[in-house]
């Protein structure tokens, strides 16, 4: 588990002192935590003994091991797919050992997904969503933005003012311009963070809209913007992320909002199964 993912689990757990460092943090992460203690101490308006607890909250021993332990994730946060060999599943010849050991890695990675969200989070993301004042635009990148596709295709169906932002960044900026408080801006973002999309959320957040954000558990600089971070664990034995708790996670929340309006979507959905045999009649 991340030091991020920590942070949030625990967050209501600290003392307002420790929550001003943990925000802090959060907001600049990991780069404030590589500072020294004094100037952490100094950027957060805390004592150093402040800081010191805070981290000791976290499971750490002193600040020099909580420091090895953000440039460890600086580094896996960085690494491309050529320097996420795993040595001893290279070894594997047998075909089912490797079935298993790496659908046990996905199972484990959807487990430890959902159970880093708590029920605050779950509700307040969840309520963006079914709120249909709402325009909701879904941005994901290279990877991710086939999540995001697979998210909106569903959203579509269960509520109106849902929009897939796609194509060329470049064109991305004609979505910025109508953007306000009444916009939910929901992105996809794993290691190695794409820039574009960074900047595009970090616009959108400045226009008003609310950022729901899903990365990994070495976090995203979006996270610094986003109203609720959703954490999805990625690796796996191999040279590749997984996207398959992201997906899990993003099914989750389509799921409970189909439940929680099912007796309002009766209409929509047999509207739309009804527009959809027009076209079927014409084939």
């Amino acid at each position: 588990m991340s030091i991020a993912e920590l942070i949030h689990r625990k967050l209501e757990t600290l003392t307002p002192s420790e929550k001003k460092a943990a925000r802090l943090l959060l907001t600049n992460y990991p780069v404030v935590g590589l500072d020294s203690l004094a100037r952490f101490a100094e950027r957060a308006e805390v004592s150093h003994p402040t800081i010191l607890r805070f981290i000791s909250k976290l499971g750490f021993s002193g600040y020099p091991q909580f420091q090895d332990e953000l440039r460890n994730e600086l580094d896996a946060r960085l690494k491309s797919p050529l320097a996420k060999r795993h040595p001893d599943i290279q070894k594997v010849r047998d075909k089912t050992d490797f079935q298993n050991i790496y659908i046990d890695a996905i199972c484990n990675n959807i487990r430890q997904s959902m159970a880093s969200i708590s029920q605050n989070e779950f509700e307040g993301v969840l309520a963006l969503l079914e709120d249909v004042n709402q325009q909701v635009y879904l941005i994901g990148g290279r990877f991710t933005d086939a999540i995001a596709k697979q998210t909106y295709m569903h959203l579509r169906a269960l509520r109106p003012r849902v929009r897939h932002i796609n194509g060329l960044p470049v064109s991305w900026s004609e979505y910025l311009l109508d953007m306000d408080k009444n916009c939910v801006v929901v992105v996809f973002d794993i290691r190695r963070y794409q820039e574009e999309v960074v900047v595009f959320a970090e616009e959108a957040a400045k226009r008003g809209a609310s950022v729901i954000l899903v990365t990994d558990q070495w976090l995203s600089p979006i996270a610094r913007v986003a109203q609720h971070v959703l954490v999805a664990h990625v690796e796996a034995p191999s040279n590749w992320d997984s996207l398959t708790s992201i997906s899990a996670m993003m099914e989750t929340f389509v799921a409970a909002l189909s439940n929680r309006k099912w007796d309002q979507l009766t209409d929509r959905i047999g509207d739309l199964e009804h527009i959809r045999s027009q076209f079927q009649k014409r084939d």
